[in-house]
């Protein structure tokens, strides 16, 4: 007995791969030219903002504040608590040296 080829199902299994082939294809490149087209605009947009006026150069730093009462109270606490023995010699530096600012 001879079996019967089925052409017809063969090709219209072919076909349909290739129709959804197709249309992928297709929505790839639809959503790639859209991508493009988004970033176009984008571009566009920041190329018709004013330019930034560049920034003014900045005047030297300005020498420390002379040491406000507070700022001695602070310091005169520092001082009595590395006095007691509360601060290491080494945290008592550091933190002088973070009230002053230097």
């Amino acid at each position: 007995m001879i079996r019967r080829r089925r052409p017809l199902l063969r090709a219209a299994a072919v076909g349909g791969t290739a129709y959804v082939a197709g249309r992928s294809m297709g929505r790839q490149s639809e959503q790639r030219q859209q991508t493009e087209s988004e970033q176009d605009q984008r571009i566009s947009d920041l190329e018709q903002q004013p330019a930034a006026p560049a920034p003014a150069p900045q005047a030297p730093a300005a020498p420390p504040a002379p040491a406000t009462s507070s700022m001695i109270d602070q310091l005169n606490q520092l001082t009595a608590l590395h006095e007691q023995g509360a601060l290491t010699d080494e945290e008592f530096t550091a933190a002088k040296a973070k009230l002053i600012g230097s």
